[in-house]
This record gives structure tokens, C-alpha cells and sequence, in this order.
């Protein structure tokens, strides 16, 4: 009930400030308009994490023009932080600071990097399970289980890799504009862009890297194209 009643309230505020706009949920699916502009939600991202009791869940709140993320939201109640990403900016306020500026890592060196994940169960696929484990053998060190705040960590600089498979769009569409706004990069598997177009269900199990910059970014997915 929390992620419902989460994503009605947010649904209630986009649709009285924005109501020409499309809205894409989790828990209540796709209003679609004709408009460019898309919200895309997550009330709670790290369900597992919030019903275990593990702080480490957020609330997602995305926003795409023509497919592209422009504006990504994630909030941490339990720990009290809130990370906001668009253009070049990632913005942070919590107990650290208030209105920061993040960057990620100079970290260019794989064996030296350290890595998250969700967690093994999301690598469905033979190859996605060897890819994880190329990874995990190559990088100093592979920490799970944080969900949504792994790519702000990685956009705070404290880690340098996020590497994910099986996810929604509303699973990464608000983080997009977080890491890019810290100055890390964030592609598929295959170095592409990751766009959101209106007509979609948010289902497309999509394949993440995310790094600390361009040179870990390279040599992270000469690794993953191995297999």
C-alpha cells in the first residue's frame, strides 16, 4: 500500500501543475497525451530493501522530452538525503551538505574500481551471469544490494561503477540525469543511449553500465562485449 498511495500523491501533483503531460508508474501504469514531455515513476525502488527494514530503498521521479531523460529525482527518506540530477548539474541535500554540487571519481583503472549491483538474481540470461562475473573478478571489489543509491553513490564519487540487468525504465530513467549531471557516463550494455519513448510499457528489461567517466566507461564495456 506505501507504493501505491506514494505514486497517487505524486500522480495527483503532476497532473494539477502539469496536466497535458504523460505520466508513466509502476504501480498504476501509463497515462499517455500527446505531449513531449513524460514523467516516469518509481515510488518505491528497492522494494525487497523497504520491506526488510534496509534504509536503502528511494523514490524515483523521472522526467523525459521525446524519449530523452532531462530531469531525474531520487529521494532517500530514511536516511534523510536527496539527490536531483539535470543538465550538467547533480545537486545533493542531506546531513553531508545542503545544495552540493556532486562528481563522480577520477577512478580510470578497472582493477582498481569499485563496483555495485543490485544483485545476481537480475542476470537472467548464461551471458548476463558471465558478464557479472567478468566484472566482479576484474574490479577491486562488488557490493550488493543497494538498489536506486548505488548510481548516486557512484555521482557522489564514492563508488565507480554500476553495472545492472532486468530493469524497468522507471527503475533508471530518474537516475540518467543524475549520473550524467555529476559528469559520469550511462549507456547499455552496447554504449548506447538510454531513451524512453511514450509509448512504451516500462517493461523493457534493460541492461545498465554506469561509470565514473569516459576511460572506465571504455574499458568497462570492451570487458562486457568479451562474451
Amino acid at each position: 500500500m506505501a507504493d501505491q498511495n506514494a505514486e497517487k500523491a505524486i500522480r495527483a501533483l503532476i497532473e494539477e501543475h502539469f496536466p497535458t503531460h504523460s505520466i508513466l508508474g509502476e504501480e498504476f501504469g501509463h497515462k499517455v497525451t500527446d505531449s513531449p514531455y513524460q514523467w516516469i515513476l518509481d515510488p518505491i525502488d528497492g522494494t525487497r530493501n523497504f520491506i526488510s527494514g534496509i534504509p536503502l530503498w528511494g523514490t524515483l521521479i523521472g522526467l523525459t522530452f521525446e524519449g530523452k531523460p532531462v530531469f531525474g529525482l531520487n529521494s532517500q527518506p530514511h536516511i534523510g538525503e536527496r539527490f536531483w540530477g539535470y543538465g550538467r548539474a547533480c545537486l545533493y541535500q542531506g546531513p553531508r551538505q545542503t545544495y552540493g554540487q556532486l562528481k563522480t571519481s577520477q577512478q580510470t583503472v578497472l582493477s582498481s574500481a569499485i563496483a555495485a549491483t543490485t544483485g545476481i538474481e537480475w542476470f537472467k540470461s548464461g551471458n548476463e551471469l558471465k558478464s557479472y562475473e567478468i566484472m566482479r573478478n576484474e574490479v577491486q571489489l562488488m557490493r550488493l544490494g543497494c538498489d536506486c543509491y548505488a548510481h548516486c553513490l557512484l555521482a557522489s564519487g564514492t563508488i565507480d561503477i554500476v553495472l545492472e540487468a532486468g530493469l524497468n525504465s522507471y527503475d533508471i530513467a530518474a537516475l540518467i540525469p543524475i549520473v550524467e549531471g555529476a559528469s559520469g557516463i550511462i549507456t547499455n550494455w552496447q554504449g548506447e543511449p538510454l531513451n524512453f519513448g511514450i509509448g512504451g510499457n516500462g517493461n523493457g528489461k534493460i541492461q545498465v553500465l554506469a561509470c565514473a567517466n569516459k576511460q572506465l566507461h571504455a574499458q568497462a564495456l570492451s570487458l562486457l562485449n568479451t562474451i
